[in-house]
């Protein structure tokens, strides 16, 4: 079976979350992106499936809450973006010769336990690819790459189909599965409003901090 390593990049939580300005105040807006990754860091704890978490950060209140939840933290590539974030956590893993990365953004608050094993389920025999596409099928909300630099990788705004396009570039076919937990990032108002209209099983600490804040 291929270990398969959580990666999360983790930017500074000061001026986190600037496209909810209109709605959230800077420091509401800090607060929601610290309890937005402790609630992923719980479902990637709960996971049974994974080798490990890795947090690549250089913010102290993001470093000490990963390490609260049994994550590693790195700084390889911290600095250069949510691209080269990820990258860098590659080059560690790949250094390592860890069998595979799994990344997730850290603003899916409703992602489960179950979600992410079934991402690493998915995973088939080296080279391999799996993404789980954002519920408007623009961002590529986790992708799973056996070995780690199986595919290159880019995020952005409208990275889905460009990393489809990028596996079948390197001779893979890509696995898509499509969960409703990882697809929904928080980015916009709206976002946060269609957060609010759904009711998981498991309650979250994000859905009970914008109720505090009156949403």
């Amino acid at each position: 079976m291929i270990d398969v390593w959580a990666c999360v990049p983790v930017k500074g939580f000061t001026g986190a979350k600037s496209r909810t300005g209109s709605i959230l105040t800077p420091e509401q807006r800090e607060v929601l992106a610290a309890t937005m990754l402790e609630d992923v860091l719980s479902a990637l704890a709960g996971a049974s499936r994974l080798a490990g978490i890795l947090v690549n950060t250089i913010d102290p209140v993001a470093g000490a809450l990963a390490e609260r939840y049994g994550a590693r933290v790195v700084t390889e590539g911290a600095l250069d973006g949510h691209t080269g974030a990820v990258n860098g956590m590659a080059r560690v893993l790949a250094a390592e010769r860890k069998g595979a990365l799994l990344t997730v953004p850290g603003d899916i608050p409703l992602v489960t336990s179950a979600e992410i094993d079934a991402v690493v389920s998915s995973c088939l025999a080296a080279p391999s690819f799996t993404i789980v596409p954002a519920h408007d099928e623009l961002g590529s909300n986790a992708v799973l790459c056996a070995p780690p630099f199986s595919v290159p990788l880019r995020f952005g705004d409208d990275s889905y189909f460009p990393h489809l396009m990028a596996a079948r570039a390197q001779g893979i076919e890509p696995t898509v599965v499509r969960l409703p937990g990882i697809g929904l990032d928080i980015d916009h108002p709206a976002d946060l409003r269609a957060f609010m209209a759904v009711r998981p099983r498991v309650p979250t600490r994000t859905r009970a901090l914008l109720e505090g804040f009156g949403f």
